[in-house]
């Protein structure tokens, strides 16, 4: 949650970029830049999530996707909801995982918790996701 958040999720999603500084344009430095400097916060947001053993294992990973790819081998694909589920059913779902970051005495204002809701809609719920930024939920 944290990595969707401080809008960090991307350096889950994508690779290492990889780019010659030396003949880069500047829209492209500046791309793997904002990806390098992403790239380590997630890492020790995930590190920082994990037991001593997990983090030890998986410190000399550059990246946190490959950290995640990692994981994802481990312990298996996290459960998404499928095409069916309801939007409803979604947002039940993500209000269990609020009050158990809120026991763990994490605070999350009512924005935030939208913003996460809407971020972690399937692709097929874009037209509600749209709807809803539209008219400021």
């Amino acid at each position: 949650m944290v990595l969707v958040i401080d809008d960090l999720k991307f350096v889950l999603l994508e690779e290492y970029p990889s780019t010659s500084r030396l003949t880069a344009s500047r829209t492209v430095r500046e791309t793997y830049d904002r990806w390098t400097k992403a790239n380590e916060k997630a890492k020790v947001y995930i590190l920082a999530s994990l037991s001593k053993v997990l983090a030890k294992k998986h410190e000399a990973m550059v990246s946190g996707w490959e950290i995640m790819k990692s994981l994802r081998e481990i312990f298996g694909q996290p459960a998404t909801h499928s095409e069916g589920a309801s939007v409803r059913e979604h947002v039940l779902d993500m209000m269990v995982h609020f009050n158990m970051v809120e026991m763990n005495g994490v605070v999350m204002n009512e924005a935030s918790q939208i913003s996460l809701i809407l971020e972690t809609l399937l692709k097929s719920y874009l037209q509600f996701h749209s709807n809803a930024v539209m008219n400021e939920v």
